[in-house]
């Protein structure tokens, strides 16, 4: 049975969830019917009117890029630019297009963790981390089924401190209820007060993922009425942000660090501020356009940041305190494609994935 549109979406979701995109994304579906059976999918960069014509040639209907196709809202669809032919193309030939873009950015384990392997980091964590805010959840479990509702809010993403996971604090007690008429209790009899050894149960989680996380321990819950507390929290999640830091196995000298980014990475050029230091180890980077994190990454003390796109004037702002490096913005995030494509035949054997072999980057080098 082939999956369908919906069933590849929640798939790249769970590894970059929707609410960790930034406020001026449009990630997510961009056209299509979420209940139509894929064919096959097509993993792309960017979305341009070659990449579809690839999918229509290959028999693929669904298309997942990185970059959305719409970024703003359209008030007309009549063929005047690439965006409207696209749209027009894949629609009328049944083609989904789905984007994940600034909230793979900002995952955990997504575009800029596979940044940092590419690079070899080690000891890589968030450079600056969201202000998506932490709850609470505390319920009440008979002492048998304790076990299976941990692990049931476990995997529904609760529990989660640094790098650790499955954490949770466990008290024993004792509960007491009366199940009236017209109920089904657990234990006890209708009527009779009755006296449960119960374990309280408390897990951290971030807020955008409480109603999912609330549903699988209802679900594992063995009470038919469940009895929970949600506290908010002030601080915030560490988990997920931009850009990431993390050192290098030795340290290099700047300009062999450099040259080994630039042919890891294939990149035209590299273009970067004089070095610092005659060694660097620490290194800070974020996919795409970076500029915003220079002054994170100086607070960072990392000794370079790379990515993908800084102005002419940011590059003053290295102040002689860290060495900055524009790597170019396709070259920079352009691997985000194996994280489709390793999610998707993790998950779905048997099925038609293909990397698209259009070259969506529209700057060339001399």
């Amino acid at each position: 049975m082939r999956p369908k549109v919906h069933d590849i979406a929640s798939l790249i979701e769970k590894i970059a969830p929707l609410p960790l995109q930034e406020s001026y994304d449009n990630a997510g579906l961009i056209c299509g019917d979420s209940t139509m059976e894929v064919t096959g999918v097509l993993i792309s960069f960017d979305v341009i009117e070659s990449v579809i014509d690839e999918a229509i040639d290959n028999d693929l209907n669904m298309i997942v890029s990185h970059h959305p196709l719409v970024f703003s809202g359209l008030k007309k669809i009549t063929g005047k630019n690439y965006i409207e032919r696209c749209l027009i193309k894949a629609i009328k030939n049944d083609i989904a297009i789905y984007a994940a873009h600034t909230n793979i950015d900002a995952a955990p384990n997504g575009l800029n963790k596979l940044f940092c392997n590419k690079l070899g980091l080690k000891n890589c964590r968030i450079l600056s981390p969201s202000h998506i805010e932490l709850v609470k959840l505390v319920t009440f479990v008979p002492k048998n089924d304790a076990t299976e509702v941990r692990h049931a809010i476990f995997s529904a993403g609760a529990g989660h401190i640094g790098n650790y996971d499955h954490c949770s604090f466990n008290i024993e007690g004792e509960g007491t209820f009366r199940a009236q008429e017209g109920t089904r209790p657990h234990v006890g009899e209708k009527g009779i007060t009755h006296h449960e050894k119960e374990i309280r149960i408390e897990v951290i989680l971030p807020d955008f993922i409480k109603e999912k996380v609330i549903s699988a321990m209802i679900q594992a819950h063995p009470y038919e009425e469940v009895a929970y507390d949600i506290f908010p929290l002030k601080n915030h999640w560490m988990g997920a942000g931009s850009g990431m830091i993390g050192d290098l196995p030795e340290a290099l000298d700047t300009i062999t660090f450099l040259n080994f980014v630039k042919d890891t990475f294939k990149t035209g050029s590299i273009r970067h501020t004089s070095p610092v230091k005659d060694k660097v180890k620490k290194i800070a980077l974020c996919g795409g356009a970076g500029s915003f994190l220079i002054s994170d990454a100086i607070a960072a003390k990392a000794d370079v940041f790379i990515t993908g796109e800084i102005k002419y004037h940011d590059f003053f702002n290295s102040d002689g305190k860290i060495v900055l490096a524009d790597m170019g913005h396709f070259e920079s995030e352009q691997f985000v494609k194996e994280l489709f494509e390793e999610a998707i035949k993790k998950n779905f054997s048997n099925f038609a994935v293909r990397l698209s072999e259009v070259n969506t980057n529209p700057i060339n080098y001399l």
